[in-house]
């Protein structure tokens, strides 16, 4: 590219190029509402004796960032949004949203559309995100949809910056295409979430469990996955298996 990122580092008003400052992403406008929460812990039907029990709040997931988002974050996007049109892919379907939280830009980003994202931002001289430092797995039973997400945190030698892919897919369709290809340490790491939360990652080249046996049934980290246990002897009382306690969610 012929502009060059301290340049547009530099111009804090977060204003882009008339060519990609307009690119509206998907069709997230307002924040995804989560769940509506009472009280301060959740608890159901016996009575909150906490203090908090008029506390009333609102859950939302990563609410939508408008320009200018503020310093060099502008112009990490453009310069993803010109490198998604010159290989002929719609900046509009390949980012579904710009987060802008505690000072972290992150990328919502359409699974299909991961490793092109990924390859992008590693290799091209303005961005230079040459290090993934994993994925990690999180499961939001709420996210109708999108209930498995997958965060990766990247971050760039070159220009000493931070910020951070996430990418959704349905319970009932846990697929997300590998990236090993384009960050080979994600080997372990994507590894792992498949073994504990159950996203399988398309043409990852062993996709085998990491830490339960390969019999093992489900994936123990997902939200909806039964506690178990066994009961626990402890100066003669029983504490009984975790499933089988009282329940505060």
């Amino acid at each position: 590219m012929s502009d060059s990122v301290n340049e547009q580092a530099q111009n804090t008003d977060g204003e882009g190029s008339e060519q990609t400052k307009d690119v509206a992403f998907g069709s997230y406008s307002q924040p995804e509402v989560m769940r509506a929460v009472k009280g301060m812990w959740g608890v159901h039907g016996s009575g909150d004796t906490s203090g908090f029990s008029g506390l009333k709040r609102t859950e939302v997931m990563a609410r939508p960032a408008t320009r200018p988002y503020g310093g060099w974050f502008d112009a990490v996007v453009d310069y993803l949004i010109e490198d998604l049109q010159q290989d002929g892919i719609s900046p509009e379907a390949a980012i579904e949203k710009v987060v802008v939280e505690n000072g972290q830009l992150v990328l919502f980003i359409a699974r299909q559309y991961i490793k092109p994202v990924a390859q992008h931002l590693r290799d091209d001289q303005d961005l230079r995100f040459e290090l993934c430092m994993g994925v990690a797995g999180v499961n939001y039973p709420n996210d109708q949809g999108r209930e498995l997400h997958a965060y990766y945190p990247l971050f760039s030698i070159t220009h000493n910056r931070f910020i951070a892919l996430e990418v959704t897919c349905p319970d009932a369709d846990p697929h997300i295409p590998s990236i090993v290809s384009v960050y080979p340490g994600n080997d372990w790491h994507e590894r792992e979430a498949w073994d504990l939360m159950g996203i399988i990652f398309d043409d990852h080249p062993a996709l085998v469990r990491t830490a339960m046996p390969d019999d093992w049934v489900g994936h123990p980290q997902r939200k909806d996955y039964p506690l178990g246990g066994i009961p626990v002897e402890y100066k003669g009382a029983v504490v009984p298996p975790a499933d089988t306690r009282r329940q505060y969610n």
